[in-house]
C-alpha cells in the first residue's frame, strides 16, 4: 500500500511539472530588437509548438522544456533576404532558371539567420509549376518569388531580350494563383534602348496588385533613371542593385560625389531602394557616399547565387555588417532585413515576433575586432564590427546552432 502511494506521488508531480512546462522553448535574456512592434530591450521570448507563445521581461525557466540563454546577444525577427536566386537545376545554359548558377535555400539560409528568402525572378510563369514543386515544397526554409516577366525565367542571353514572351496578362494569372507565394514581378537585364519591358513589367504588377522589382541598366544609350523613378515605376515598386555602378546605368551617386537630387526625391515618392549586393553590384565608392548623405538602404540583401556568394557578398550578415560599420545602428540593418522586406512584399504575417506570429527567430552576435570586407571590384573597407549567427529557428524548431545553444553537455 505504502509502495502504491510513492507511485501515485511520483506520478502527480511528474504531471504537475509537466504542465507547469507550458513552453517549448524559452529564450532568456537577449536583446530583442523587433522593429515592427518598435521593441528594443532585453525580453524573453516564448514559443510554443510553431508559434510565438509571450514576449515578456520576464518569464520563469520552470515553464519551459528547453532553455536557450542569449545573454550579450541580438534576438530578432527570422531574417528576410529580399533578393536571392534558388532555381538550381541541371539544365545547361539557362543561368539562374533550374540550372547550376542558382543554389538550394536550406544549405545558404538559416546559417545566416534567414528563414525568409525571396526569389528575384528565377522563374517566369512558363516554369513556375516546375519551380514550386522543385525548390518551394522541399525546401525548410520559407521560399518567396517575384515573378519574370520574361515567361522563361531568368534564363540568361537573348531569351531575357525576347520581348514577345514578356506577357503581363499571363504573369499576373499566375501570381493569383499562387499568391501564397509569388510576391512581386521581375524585370531583369534587358539590354535595349526600349521602354516597353519595364512599362509591360509595371503593367504586369498593376494586373497582379504586386510590386514591381526592376535590375536596371544595359542600354546604350543609357535610358534616363530619372525618368524610370519619377514616371515609369510606381510608390511600393522596388529598385534593385542600388549601390552599383555598372555599364549602361547612370550611378545614383556622380562624378562629383553627391547623390543625385531626383534620387532622393524618388524614395521621398515611394520607391524602394534595395542593396541586392551580388557579384557585381556593389562599389564602397558609391554606397558610403550616399549613406553619408542620407541615401541609406530601405532593404539590405545578397544577391544570392553562385556568382556572389564567394566574393566580396559572402551572405546577409556580412552584407549587414558592411552597412553597419558605415554607420547605420543595429536597429536599422535588423529592419531592413526584417520589418521593411515584409511590409514591401505586402506579407503582415512575416518580419516580426508577435504574439501568435509563427516562430522564426535569429540570435546574432556582433563581433568587436578588426575586420575586412570587400566590394564586388574588390576594393577593402576596415571594419570594427561584423555581424554573425548564433542560432536559428524556423517554425519554433531549432534549424541552425552553431555553438550549441541550445544543447546540453556530453558528460
Amino acid at each position: 500500500m505504502k509502495k502504491l502511494k510513492l507511485l501515485l506521488l511520483a506520478l502527480l508531480h511528474t504531471s504537475t511539472c509537466l504542465l507547469a512546462q507550458q513552453y517549448d522553448i524559452v529564450i532568456k535574456g537577449g536583446h530583442l530588437i523587433d522593429p515592427a512592434n518598435e521593441i528594443d530591450q532585453v525580453m524573453d521570448i516564448a514559443i510554443k509548438g510553431n508559434k510565438i507563445a509571450a514576449v515578456e521581461k520576464k518569464i520563469s525557466t520552470k515553464q519551459a522544456k528547453k532553455v536557450l540563454d542569449a545573454s550579450g546577444m541580438i534576438v530578432s525577427p527570422g531574417l528576410i533576404d529580399m533578393h536571392t536566386h534558388n532555381f538550381y537545376g541541371t539544365v545547361h545554359n539557362r543561368y539562374l532558371a533550374n540550372s547550376f548558377g542558382a543554389v538550394p535555400p536550406d544549405g545558404f539560409t538559416f546559417r545566416s539567420g534567414v528563414t525568409t528568402v525571396v526569389d528575384a525572378g528565377s522563374p517566369g510563369w512558363r516554369n513556375f509549376e516546375l519551380y514550386k514543386s522543385q525548390i518551394i515544397d522541399p525546401s525548410k526554409t520559407r521560399v518567396l518569388c517575384f515573378l519574370n516577366i520574361v515567361g522563361a525565367g531568368m534564363s540568361g542571353g537573348h531569351r531575357e531580350q525576347h520581348i514577345a514572351d514578356m506577357n503581363p496578362e499571363m504573369t499576373a494569372m499566375v501570381a493569383k494563383q499562387n499568391k501564397d507565394h509569388v510576391v512581386g514581378v521581375k524585370l531583369a537585364h534587358f539590354m535595349g534602348f526600349d521602354w516597353t519591358p519595364t512599362e509591360l513589367a509595371v503593367e504586369a504588377g498593376k494586373l497582379g496588385s504586386i510590386p514591381v522589382m526592376i535590375d536596371f541598366g544595359g542600354s546604350n544609350p543609357e535610358l534616363p533613371l530619372d525618368k524610370l523613378f519619377l514616371e515609369k515605376l510606381r510608390p511600393g515598386d522596388i529598385f534593385t542593385h542600388a549601390y552599383a555602378h555598372v555599364n549602361g546605368r547612370t550611378p545614383i551617386v556622380a562624378e562629383n560625389g553627391k547623390v543625385r537630387d531626383y534620387v532622393f526625391e524618388a524614395q521621398k515618392k515611394g520607391i524602394v531602394f534595395d542593396v541586392g549586393h551580388g557579384g557585381g553590384s556593389f562599389l564602397f565608392e558609391q554606397a558610403v557616399p550616399a549613406v553619408q548623405q542620407g541615401l541609406k538602404p530601405d532593404v539590405i540583401s545578397t544577391d544570392l547565387h553562385t556568382g556572389s556568394m564567394n566574393g566580396g557578398m559572402k551572405n546577409i550578415n556580412n552584407v549587414m555588417s558592411k552597412f553597419l560599420n558605415m554607420g547605420l545602428s543595429i536597429q536599422e540593418v535588423i529592419a531592413t532585413t526584417t520589418s521593411k522586406p515584409a511590409k514591401y512584399i505586402q506579407r503582415k504575417d512575416l518580419g516580426h515576433l508577435s504574439v501568435g506570429a509563427e516562430a522564426d527567430v535569429a540570435i546574432l552576435n556582433i563581433r568587436k575586432g578588426d575586420f575586412g570586407f570587400i566590394d564586388t571590384r574588390g576594393k577593402r573597407m576596415k571594419g570594427k564590427e561584423k555581424i554573425e549567427c548564433e542560432l536559428t529557428l524556423r517554425a519554433g524548431n531549432v534549424v541552425y546552432d552553431l555553438n550549441g545553444l541550445a544543447s546540453i553537455d556530453w558528460n
